[in-house]
């Protein structure tokens, strides 16, 4: 099982990995750390991305969304 730590750095590595290709328009040194800034690195990533990095980036913000909107249903 995912923790949400796994999904946080995987989407990290996910970042430093397509970060030339897909992210240009952020500054270098940017990493996502809100919930919010993290589905916009993935929408990035799915928009720009190689047909490997637009499925994990989709299965990430799948797992992201899931898990994002069950923690907020248990508040």
């Amino acid at each position: 099982m995912r923790t949400t730590e796994d999904i946080e750095h995987a989407i990290d590595a996910l970042v430093d990995r397509e970060r030339v290709r897909c992210l240009w328009s952020f500054r270098r040194d940017w990493m996502p750390t809100t919930h919010e800034e993290r589905l916009q690195a993935l929408q990035q990533i799915q928009k720009h991305g190689t047909r490997a990095a637009f499925q994990q980036a989709s299965e990430l913000q799948q797992w992201l969304s899931q898990h994002f909107n069950d923690a907020s249903a248990n508040s």
